[in-house]
């Protein structure tokens, strides 16, 4: 039952949430990833070991997909897989910035069914999953119903508001910034932003446990050309990310496909 998902989504990302403040603000050792793929610490290796060793002996015919181990075939095989960012927004966790999250889901067929996004520096915490509403801290929230783009809060970078990208015009709008991605879904997810748009692939152990928060708060996430996102992939990378409600979604969608 994706509740019974959900609870050990739960208990694991906060369980992280423990192992990533022993290391927080105390200059964690900080290593490159080959191929320019950004940095991983200490903590995210440690986290991931965690999660990998608690989730996968709760569930052991489900695959396993996260950004710090390395990837086989086998997860496709599994009617449900993990997936999983052991810290989203590494780079703000090197700084010493409270925003970085874990953020851990769990995909049947190419669903997300539950997940959890825990930010610990914040002690701030979303669950969700296909059979519950979206949560924070335990309340419900609900994503705004902003009806159009031009003065609305967006989650994005300067350079995805390039004109290049918009032919349809580029939005006025109020823009913000995240560097996790899983964050930016959440913050959609219950109404402080309007909406987020990446225009970049997103690997889907960013975007899955977020995604789900977003549909359950009642707003749209989809890939950049507004088809649905799909996880436990062969390439799990998605075609960019537009999350909003569904006013917003389209108009937004409008302005990028011309």
């Amino acid at each position: 039952m994706p509740e019974h998902d959900l609870a050990l989504l739960t208990d694991a990302a906060l369980a992280a949430g423990k192992i990533a403040m022993r290391f927080w603000k105390k200059s964690p050792q900080v290593w490159d990833k080959d191929a320019n793929a950004g940095p991983v610490t200490e903590a995210d290796l440690a986290v991931n070991d965690m999660l990998a060793a608690r989730l996968r002996a709760a569930r052991p015919d489900y695959g396993w997909l996260s950004e710090e181990s390395a990837d086989t075939t086998d997860r496709q095989a599994a009617r449900r897989c993990f997936i999983i960012d052991p810290i989203d927004g590494t780079r703000s966790f090197i700084a010493g910035e409270d925003t970085f999250a874990h953020s851990l889901a769990v995909a049947e067929e190419g669903r997300v069914i539950a997940a959890a996004v825990y930010l610990p520096a914040l002690d701030r915490l979303y669950t969700a999953a296909s059979t519950c509403p979206a949560l924070r801290d335990g309340q419900p929230i609900r994503a705004s119903t902003c009806p159009a783009a031009e003065g609305a809060t967006l989650l994005t970078t300067q350079h995805m508001l390039g004109a290049d990208y918009w032919p349809g015009g580029v939005p006025q709008v109020k823009r913000s910034f995240r560097a996790s991605l899983a964050f930016r879904l959440c913050l959609v997810a219950e109404g402080r932003h309007d909406g987020m748009v990446t225009l970049r692939d997103a690997w889907e152990w960013d975007i899955a446990a977020g995604a789900l928060i977003v549909q359950q708060a009642g707003a749209l996430a989809t890939d950049r050309f507004g088809k649905p996102l799909r996880f436990n992939a062969e390439r799990p990378l998605a075609p960019g990310v537009l999350a909003a409600g569904a006013a917003l979604h389209a108009d937004l969608l409008g302005r990028l496909t011309g």
